[in-house]
């Protein structure tokens, strides 16, 4: 299992494979992520997961740093399930000083969760297509417990045609 913790160190590992699934996660891994692993290993041979918690999600009565972590139990997790690469950025690296672009998906991200959340699916969708930028899998794999999120994401996909295969599976 190969870790990066910089955009060009995933990058040039990344670039050893010709197929690769991916699984973004915030780590604090749980058995719906290692599911979503498993498929991605199937489906694509290669497996990344990246592990990054999100400020930019993160509303301001929810606490960011109150959000669970465990590095070496999530990195142990993932080595037993034979992950090729994880991707463990720092805020620095996905949010550099003076960045100030955001995605909004429009009113899908404003209802349901997005109603009680102001601003948490623009965090969730800026933080995604990032990643999907830096890590580019073939495939992506996102729980179908968090439906909502899943339409955001394959809203974000077709509109701003991101050349990835969005997976939706049980998790």
């Amino acid at each position: 299992m190969e870790i990066a913790n910089t955009i060009p160190e995933v990058r040039r590992k990344r670039a050893g494979f010709s197929e690769i699934g991916f699984v973004p996660t915030m780590g604090f891994l749980h058995e719906g992520h290692l599911s979503l692993v498993r498929r991605a290993k199937q489906d694509c041979g290669a497996v990344a997961v990246s592990i990054f918690v999100n400020p930019t999600q993160f509303g301001p009565s929810e606490d960011f740093g109150r959000y669970p972590r465990n590095l070496d139990r999530d990195l142990k997790l993932l080595a037993d399930e034979a992950v090729d690469l994880v991707f463990i950025p720092g805020v620095e690296d996905m949010y550099p000083p003076g960045q100030s672009t955001s995605i909004d998906v429009g009113p899908i991200a404003t209802v349901l969760e997005g109603a009680a959340r102001p601003g948490h699916f623009r965090g969730v969708a800026t933080v995604v297509c990032k990643l999907l930028n830096i890590v580019q899998p073939t495939r992506a794999y996102f729980g179908q417990k968090d439906a909502q999120q899943s339409v955001v994401i394959r809203k974000l996909v077709r509109d701003l045609n991101l050349p990835v295969e969005v997976i939706v599976a049980p998790a």
